[in-house]
């Protein structure tokens, strides 16, 4: 495979070798920070590029796009940028004032491996067509203005996060919900239901709940396709740590990516979300990033792992609970104080709070712990190394849009630090030998969307400064979630009601 690091020459470069099962890089050489606008026009013509995908993320954090043929373009476009109507995307502009206008960001630039003809992929940022100003409800502007008022700070230059997101892989799903009916159905070979599904023949190899942690072939059946996307995340320039199944059954995997700086992790994510749906697909499976798509078993969530650092030195390490510095201890004070108000963003649905129930490995406590699972806040004690000190904030699941949730834990950490919060006793006790008193000391995340969207409501002045996040974007997600989810959900019938109640 080649260096992930490297581009092939322009001799070496063919659809095969940049393709779906190639092996060429699908990343310019030059460093994203160093490529420029004439790069873009020089990598497109050294890999035969016919179109150009042009993408965005939207407020709720799906990717979304535009293709052009590459000779439409010149250096005008990554100025002016490209026009579309931004009263079709949601949450974002009024019918009467809908214009908007996307700019291709040159340094994002890479070859698209999923499309037929030879496609390189660049991600925009929106702006305003007539004040020539960034979009104000754009996650993207949101993550780079988050980037600056950390420098701006001088508590330090460089957020590292590091995400473990977790995703299932089933081989169909159904659901529809209508006056008359409201259902979901989900199937996987490797589903602990169908030990007794008539096969040709049914080998078993199919994980219990709760018991996929870890296994080997052949129980672990998506072995080879975890494989697929981890090689080409790495193609793409996105490192990856290591991958396995997860706890769950019916192919709950996890792929970790190295950690990297916010804004460059926030663009890797939208990729990395991208890359496992298509490879599934190609393979005849669909993924769910769902947190809780299956009864009884465990979620998947997105432990987000977050260090400060200044001048290159790690701030986080030190003498203090965990080997932890006073200022790491106050950005964790910063998450706890804020957490319900976070969730908003960072378990974003209304299926987000079925993971967040006890027993299922959930961090549902809103303290920190060296090593308790169940604790929100959990300081990794795997490495004795300074640069390894970090915290890792549990709550988070991948329906998430991750330049906002990156942005809001960082200022929710620089708002600890600011203030000297104090993060509370560390919770390194089992839950399940505490008093009752002690649990209901014992602050707990929201039980549902709507409780972590009044905690916004009543909570966000931390988000706003420096206009990090704006007024106007706090509203709109809030009132976007109640008026979409909450109350159409609360409008609904449970199919689980009429097992309750059918025949009372």
């Amino acid at each position: 495979m080649a260096d992930v690091n490297t581009a092939p020459d322009a001799t070496d470069v063919s659809t095969n070798d940049i393709g779906l099962n190639g092996s060429g890089s699908l990343r310019p050489e030059k460093a994203d920070a160093d490529f420029g606008i004439s790069d873009f026009f020089e990598y497109a013509a050294q890999h035969g590029a016919e179109l150009v995908d042009l993408k965005f993320c939207d407020l709720l954090g799906t990717w979304q796009h535009c293709t052009f043929p590459v000779d439409t373009w010149d250096e005008a476009t990554f100025e002016e940028g490209l026009g579309f109507d931004g009263s079709s995307i949601r949450a974002w502009q009024d019918i009467d004032n809908s214009d908007m206008v996307a700019v291709p960001d040159a340094s994002t630039t890479r070859v698209d491996p999923f499309f037929e003809r030879p496609t390189v992929s660049v991600i925009a940022n929106i702006m305003d067509p007539e004040t020539k100003e960034d979009y104000s409800r754009d996650p993207r502007y949101v993550a780079r203005k988050a980037q600056d008022y950390l420098q701006e700070s001088g508590a330090a230059d460089t957020c590292f996060v590091g995400p473990e997101p977790e995703f299932f892989i089933f081989d169909q799903v159904r659901y529809e919900q209508n006056q008359r009916r409201g259902f979901y159905e989900i199937d996987s070979s490797e589903g602990a239901w169908n030990t007794a599904r008539h096969e040709e023949p049914n080998l078993g190899y199919k994980p219990s709940y709760k018991g996929g942690y870890f296994p080997t072939s052949p129980s672990d059946t998506f072995y080879d396709m975890r494989s697929d996307m981890t090689m080409l995340l790495r193609r793409l320039g996105i490192p990856v740590e290591a991958h396995h199944h997860e706890v769950g059954t019916a192919g709950q995997s996890e792929i970790d990516m190295e950690y990297a700086p916010m804004m460059q992790m926030a663009d890797q994510f939208v990729w990395y979300k991208y890359v496992i749906r298509n490879v599934a697909k190609q393979a005849g499976k669909t993924v769910t990033f769902m947190p809780k798509p299956i009864f009884e078993d465990n979620g998947s969530g997105m432990h987000t792992h977050l260090s400060l650092w200044k001048d290159g030195d790690p701030l986080f390490a030190g003498d203090e609970y965990a080997g932890l510095s006073e200022t790491a201890l106050h950005a964790i004070g910063g998450i706890l104080d804020h957490a319900s108000a976070l969730l908003a963003f960072a378990a974003p649905t209304a299926n987000s709070y079925h993971r967040l129930v006890p027993g299922y490995e959930a961090p549902v406590n809103l303290a920190m712990s060296k090593r308790n699972r169940s604790a929100s806040v959990r300081i990794p004690m795997y490495s004795g190394n300074p640069k390894a000190k970090r915290l890792e904030f549990r709550c988070p699941d991948p329906t998430m849009n991750g330049y906002l949730t990156f942005s809001a834990l960082l200022m929710a950490m620089l708002d600890g630090i600011e203030n000297e919060t104090d993060p509370g006793d560390p919770l390194d006790r089992d839950i399940y030998e505490m008093t009752d008193a002690e649990l209901a000391a014992t602050e707990t995340t929201p039980e549902t969307l709507e409780e972590a969207l009044i905690a916004l409501e009543g909570d966000h002045d931390f988000l706003t400064k420096g206009d990090v996040f704006t007024d106007d974007l706090v509203r709109t997600w809030i009132q976007y979630k109640m008026d979409n989810e909450v109350k159409p959900l609360r409008l609904r019938p449970h199919p689980y009601e009429f097992f309750l109640y059918y025949d009372n």
